[in-house]
């Protein structure tokens, strides 16, 4: 099921469009230290773990910047995780497998984002042991009507979302902006 969303070349179609909103707002507040006008200055990125289908718009993490004082100002995003390599969504949906999921779906869509064994594990630490202890998810977790336990996550964050795979999936990118920009940054 998590391969055929992460497959879906609507998906990150989708998740693009969200951006360039995200990008909207942030541009029409102007530069936070001067004030000034912001001009977008989109940089290419070399993503990981999406549709190869997608065109090189899909490629460009969306970034601004200050007309006056050239402050750049790198809106969130629900693509990219920072400055990780893997696409947000590949990250989120592989490492939410549940740890009873088949081991044969979980080495399949292992494959299919070309993800090795070592990366997964090392991602599935970063949530338990990184983004677990961090400053955003003590004060986000308190947004959520039901608690997560922190051996649960991400999967168990997904699942607090409505919806079928897909809109938890971009509930949870939504949900986790905030952390890919520098002012979120953990």
């Amino acid at each position: 099921m998590y391969q055929s969303v992460l497959a879906d070349v609507r998906l990150y179609e989708l998740l693009g469009r969200i951006d360039q909103d995200l990008a909207r707002v942030v541009q029409g507040k102007g530069c936070g230290r001067c004030g000034g006008r912001l001009d977008r200055a989109d940089y290419a990125r070399k993503p990981r773990g999406m549709p190869v289908e997608l065109g090189t718009e899909h490629r460009m993490r969306l970034s601004l910047c200050c007309a006056a004082c050239r402050r750049r100002n790198t809106p969130p995003s629900v693509r990219f995780l920072g400055r990780r390599v893997y696409v947000g969504a590949a990250i989120l949906g592989i490492t939410a497998l549940r740890a009873g999921a088949r081991r044969g779906e979980a080495r399949v869509l292992r494959a299919s984002l070309g993800v090795s064994g070592r990366t997964l594990a090392r991602w599935r630490r970063w949530w338990r042991e990184v983004f677990a202890t961090s400053a955003f998810w003590r004060i986000a977790r308190g947004r959520l009507r039901t608690p997560v336990p922190d051996q649960g996550l991400p999967g168990e964050l997904l699942r607090r979302f409505t919806g079928d795979l897909q809109a938890q999936l971009i509930a949870g990118l939504r949900f986790l902006a905030p952390i890919t920009t520098a002012a979120g940054a953990m």
